[in-house]
Order: C-alpha cells, then structure tokens, then sequence
C-alpha cells in the first residue's frame, strides 16, 4: 500500500531491527541503573515544563496527580531512545566485523545474560 504512493522502493531489512532491538534491551537491562536515572530526570524535565504552562496555582495543584503520572509514562518511553541509538550502534559494527547473523546472535546472548545479571542485582539489593 505504501509503495504505491512512493516513486522509490523502500527496503526493511528485519535482521537489522531485531538486532538493533535486542541490543538495546541488553544495554537496558545491564545498565538498568542509568535507565532509571535516565527516566528520573525525563520525568523531572516534564513536570519542570508543565509548570510553567499554568497561570493558576489552584489548578496546577487539582491536575497534579494526573499529570505526574502522565508524564512518568512519557519518561519511561523516552528513556529507551538512547539506548536505541547505542544498541544501532552496536550492533551496526558487530554486523560490519562479524557479520549480521553473528551479530543478532551476540544481541540475544547479550540479553539472556544482561536479564540474569539484572535478576541477581535486583535479588541482591532486596537481601541488603
């Protein structure tokens, strides 16, 4: 359907997606303690913002639980473009030296072993 508006052709190579995905989940999850500082001051920048859009203070004060949550949600989902973009890159020069199969082999790997990791440090911190 899109290509028949488009004069050129349009290619989507998936193996390029899942491995640009499945490295940026491993970062995600190895480096879980950047995530969340990452979505705390998203979320803080956000509910700085709003602020100022209000004239009233009775206002901002009778929406605040609202938009406070809206604006969490928004920082979580914002959060993952950076490690969007690392994940591009790792696996853009695994796929250059390797190759894309080794590659997207490697992001899965990473994932399983970033999940463990993150399982312990979690498991850890609930024992201190």
């Amino acid at each position: 359907m899109l290509i028949a508006f488009l004069s050129f052709p349009i290619t989507i190579d998936t193996a390029v997606i899942a491995g640009t995905a499945l490295w940026a989940l491993a970062l995600y999850l190895g480096f879980s303690p950047l995530a969340q500082w990452t979505i705390d001051q998203v979320n803080r920048w956000l509910n700085w913002a709003e602020r100022s859009l209000y004239l009233s203070e009775a206002e901002f004060e009778r929406t605040r639980k609202g938009r406070e949550a809206q604006n969490a949600f928004l920082a979580s989902l914002v959060s993952v473009a950076p490690f969007l973009l690392v994940g591009g890159l790792v696996h853009y020069g695994l796929a250059i030296s390797m190759g894309t199969s080794w590659a997207v082999s490697l992001g899965l790997i990473s994932c399983v072993g970033c999940g463990v990791y993150e399982l312990g440090r979690q498991a850890g911190q609930a024992s201190d």
